[in-house]
């Protein structure tokens, strides 16, 4: 992760760094890494393991910026993919200057959480930061369960703090997040701003549509489907004489019975995926847009170097 501390001359007092969240897959780090940055730059889904690459989210604040690195959920990996995921979170770990460890208010500690925690010895360069995520469909019992279950898991905790990420908008879930931000960024080095104040992530928006489509495209799927489905922007252009521009975008499977299943009966599922991603897109470039939608199957992608490099893992 390349450290642009150099760039710009150094602020007396003002803080910038690398933070990351990690835990289990699906226990709020891409809504947390959203509610924070105040703008949706990590997909987010009740489907495990949503999030495939590290996606760098800015925060600005008056003494300081924040460049949030949203990861993957760390997991046993069962494919290729699955390694090169796990792999990807161990670099990333590697370089940043706060790990945030996120743990569920409504689940109890299991040895998934045990054995992340215990990990983090293997990045003694960061400072770790607890936090229990979803407080706001949890007993208040749970919480305080949850908070020493978690305080006790490492010795080295800088703080230990809940939160809900979903309620930003009320006085206490906006404290919620100022508190975490405010820790997180007291723990950064001294140094400049590592973006400009302007910018809320460094996602090209190829990759920014591709992600809004996956995402749709994961709504109300099998278990055993999400996995399985990829999405690659072919073409981004305006259309000549027009206000609309025009996406085309394939949304990859590995088998022909997975192709049917995002297809739907006489297409309607398709549409309802290409309808609800085209708001987003639309939002995000600011035009109408023709969203164009072709279902590919490459055979067993997750296991195969090859098509796993086309897909740009």
């Amino acid at each position: 992760m390349s450290d642009e501390r150099d760039a710009g001359t150094d602020q007396s007092g003002h803080r910038s760094g690398f933070v990351t969240f990690v835990g289990r897959p699906n226990v709020g780090k891409s809504t947390l890494t959203n509610a924070l940055v105040g703008e949706k730059i990590a997909i987010t889904s009740e489907k495990p393991q949503t999030t495939r690459r590290a996606i760098r989210g800015i925060v600005n604040r008056p003494d300081g910026q924040l460049v949030i690195v949203d990861t993957p959920g760390i997991h046993r990996p069962r494919t290729l993919l699955g390694e090169r995921l796990n792999d990807l979170v161990g670099q990333v770990l590697g370089d940043v200057d706060v790990i945030g460890f996120c743990v569920p208010a409504t689940e109890k500690i299991g040895p998934g959480d045990r054995r992340i925690a215990a990990s983090l010895d293997g990045y003694p360069r960061a400072k770790k930061v607890a936090i229990v995520t979803k407080v706001d469909i949890a007993e208040r019992d749970e919480i305080t369960e949850r908070l020493m279950e978690v305080d006790s898991l490492r010795e080295d905790w800088a703080a230990v703090i809940p939160l809900s990420a979903l309620t930003p908008l009320t006085a206490a879930g906006k404290a919620q997040l100022d508190v975490l931000a405010d820790e997180v960024l007291s723990l950064m080095p001294e140094g400049p701003s590592l973006y400009e104040d302007d910018i809320v992530t460094d996602e090209s928006t190829e990759d920014r549509i591709a992600e809004m489509i996956r995402e749709a495209a994961l709504e109300g799927v099998r278990d055993e489907l999400p996995h399985s489905i990829a999405v690659v922007v072919d073409d981004i252009a305006p259309r000549e004489g027009s206000d609309l521009t025009d996406v085309h975008a394939s949304i990859v499977v590995e088998r022909d019975s997975q192709k049917a299943i995002i297809i739907g009966r006489k297409g309607a599922r398709l549409r309802e995926v290409g309808a609800t991603a085209r708001a987003g897109i639309e939002e995000l470039l600011g035009t109408r847009v023709f969203l164009g939608l072709h279902v590919k199957v490459a055979k067993e992608w997750q296991r195969d170097p090859k098509q796993l490099g086309r897909l740009g893992f």
